[in-house]
C-alpha cells in the first residue's frame, strides 16, 4: 500500500503536572489520564509515535522530593518513544541528568548540548524510528537558556544564537539521512518565536518535515507554517496532548495529509490508567507526608497570571524577601513563581511548589544611572513576547513606561524621582546574580565597583516559610508599581 497513516502523539512542559483535577465537575489532567489516552490510541491506531518535548522536572514536591528519580519512573510507565531536554532538566546538574537518563526506558535526545572541551555531545542528537515502513528522524534542539541554569557548569556549553541551532540541523540531515529518511520532525524545547525563526532558516533540502515545540507554554488552534514547515505546541501541563495525523505517500516519498489538534485529556476521552494511579499513589503518599500541613491562610486566593506583568503574588514575595532587610529594592524573578494562583489556604507543599527554585540571595549597590539603564533592559521589546526574564519589584518603586517610544515617563522610588547619583541596594536570587549582564543589560563588573556583592541569605525558601508561618490573613493588590503604556 502507497499510502500509510501515521499518529505522532506530543507532550511538553508537563513540569510536574502528575496529579488529576477537577473542573466543572469534570476530572481532567493527570498522568493517569494522559497514560490512559496515550494507550487507548495506541490500541486504536496502527501506527503511533508518542513524543516528549521537555520539562519534566520542576513543579511538584513528587519531582522535587526524589531529584526527578520518581518522575523518570513514572515517565517509564509513559513510555514515549522519543524524548527531548528541557531547560530544567538541567535544574538537578548535568551530572545528575545523566544519571536520570540511565534510568530512564526510554531515549533521550538532544543535538546541542555538549562538553566544551572536544565538543562532545552529552546525548545522541537523533533518533531513526522504523513503523510501519516509514523511517522518522527525531532531531532535539534545547533553547540557549540552559546556559543559564548551567552557568556554574564551565565544561557545559550549547549553540547560543538560532543559526547555530539552523547549521547543527543541517549536519545532522546531511550525514544521517543518506539512508532511507522518509520524515524529518525537530523537537525543539525553544519558545514559538524561536521556531518560527529556526523554520525561517531552515534550509528545504534538508527535508525537516515539521517541528514540535515546547518551552513557551503556546496553546494553538491549529499548526503555524513558516517557510513551509508546520510548527504545532501543545501549551504545557498534562491538561491537554497535542495530535498529529498525517498520510504518508511511501511511493512519492511525501505527506499527502497532515491535520493536528490539541486533544483535552479529561475522563471523557479514555480511562485511568490503574497502573499509573497506584505508582502515583504510592509517592504522592510519602511526600505528602512531609509536605501535607498547613503553613498560613491568605484573605483570599491571590494570582500570578503572566511573568510580564505586576501581579499580586509577585507584589507578595517581592515585599516579603525585602521586609526587615538591609537592603531597598527586592527583583523577584517572574518565572521563579511557578502558580497562577495561590490560597487561601497555603500548605508547606503548595509553598515549595510555587517557588521551587530555592537559592542564595544577593545584595548589590546600583547608582540611579545603573538602575535605569537595567529597567529599560527588562522592558525591552522582547519582554512582551514572554520569553525574557522579567521582574517583579518590592513596595516604594513606581515605574510608568511607554511602549511607543521606550521611554520612562515616572520613575521613583519612596515618591522620590530616581537621581543618577543616588545610590540603591537591590536584591536578587543567585540564578538572576549569576546571569547579571545578560538578563539586566549591564556588566556585572560595572556594578561590583560600586560595592562588592554579598550573600545576605542562604535560603529563600527559608524567609518565605518563616515570614508565612508568622503571618496570617496575607493580602496583596495590584497597586500600579509598574505601569506600562501603549
Amino acid at each position: 500500500m502507497a499510502v500509510k497513516k501515521l499518529t505522532i502523539l506530543h507532550s511538553n512542559d508537563l513540569h510536574g503536572d502528575f496529579l488529576p483535577k477537577e473542573k466543572d465537575g469534570l476530572v481532567t489532567g493527570g498522568l493517569p489520564l494522559l497514560s490512559g489516552y496515550v494507550q487507548r490510541v495506541r490500541r486504536e491506531e496502527e501506527n503511533v509515535i508518542y513524543a516528549n518535548v521537555g520539562d519534566m522536572f520542576r513543579g511538584s514536591v513528587i519531582d522535587e522530593d526524589f531529584l526527578g528519580l520518581s518522575t523518570i519512573d513514572l515517565m517509564n510507565r509513559l513510555a514515549p518513544d522519543v524524548t527531548t531536554v528541557g531547560n530544567h532538566e538541567v535544574d538537578y546538574g548535568v551530572a545528575h541528568l545523566l544519571f536520570l537518563e540511565k534510568c530512564a526506558r526510554f531515549p533521550i535526545i538532544n543535538a546541542n548540548l555538549f562538553v566544551t572541551m572536544g565538543n562532545v555531545r552529552l546525548f545522541a542528537p537523533y533518533l531513526n524510528l522504523d513503523i510501519d515502513g516509514i523511517r522518522v528522524m527525531f532531531i532535539g534542539i534545547l533553547t540557549d537558556e540552559v546556559l543559564a541554569s548551567t552557568r556554574g557548569e564551565k565544561v557545559i556549553g550549547s549553540f547560543i544564537d538560532i543559526e547555530a541551532a539552523a547549521r547543527e540541523v543541517g549536519i545532522i540531515a546531511d550525514n544521517y539521512r543518506t539512508r532511507k529518511t522518509d520524515l524529518v520532525i525537530l523537537l525543539t524545547h525553544i519558545g514559538i518565536d524561536k521556531d518560527r525563526e529556526l523554520a525561517a532558516l531552515l534550509d528545504p533540502d534538508w527535508g525537516v518535515s515539521m517541528i514540535i515545540g515546547g518551552h513557551s507554554h503556546t496553546f494553538l488552534e491549529e499548526p503555524e507554517y513558516v517557510n513551509g514547515i508546520p510548527i504545532v505546541q501543545a501549551g504545557m501541563g498534562s491538561g491537554q496532548i497535542g495530535r498529529i495525523d498525517l498520510l504518508y505517500d511511501t511511493f512519492m516519498h511525501r505527506i499527502r495529509r497532515l491535520t493536528w489538534q490539541s486533544v483535552p485529556i479529561d475522563e471523557t476521552c479514555a480511562e485511568p490508567d490503574p497502573v499509573m494511579e497506584d505508582l502515583l499513589s504510592r509517592y504522592k503518599g510519602q511526600t505528602d507526608a512531609k509536605y501535607k500541613r498547613v503553613l498560613t491562610h491568605f484573605a483570599r486566593t491571590l494570582t500570578h497570571p503572566a511573568r510580564n506583568q505586576e501581579t499580586e503574588l509577585g507584589n507578595l514575595y517581592a515585599d516579603l524577601l525585602q521586609w526587615e532587610s538591609s537592603f531597598d529594592i527586592m527583583f523577584m524573578g517572574s518565572g521563579a513563581i511557578r502558580k497562577k494562583e495561590l490560597g487561601p489556604v497555603v500548605e508547606y507543599q503548595d509553598m515549595l511548589e510555587n517557588t521551587p527554585f530555592d537559592d542564595h540571595l544577593w545584595m548589590l549597590r546600583v547608582t540611579g544611572a545603573q538602575l535605569r539603564r537595567m529597567i529599560l533592559h527588562i522592558l525591552r521589546d522582547e519582554a512582551w513576547e514572554g520569553h525574557t526574564e522579567f521582574y517583579q519589584f518590592s513596595k516604594g518603586i513606581r515605574i510608568v513606561y511607554r511602549k511607543s517610544t521606550h521611554a520612562l515617563e515616572e520613575f521613583s522610588f519612596r515618591g522620590e524621582p530616581v537621581a543618577d547619583g543616588t545610590d540603591y541596594l537591590i536584591a536578587m536570587q543567585s540564578y538572576h546574580y549569576n546571569n547579571f549582564d545578560e538578563f539586566l543589560g549591564i556588566p556585572l563588573a560595572e556594578v561590583a565597583a560600586n560595592m562588592k556583592p554579598r550573600v545576605i541569605a542562604t535560603s529563600v525558601n527559608n524567609i518565605i516559610e518563616e515570614y508565612f508561618a508568622t503571618h496570617s490573613g496575607l493580602d496583596s493588590h495590584v497597586e500600579g508599581r509598574l505601569v506600562v503604556l501603549e
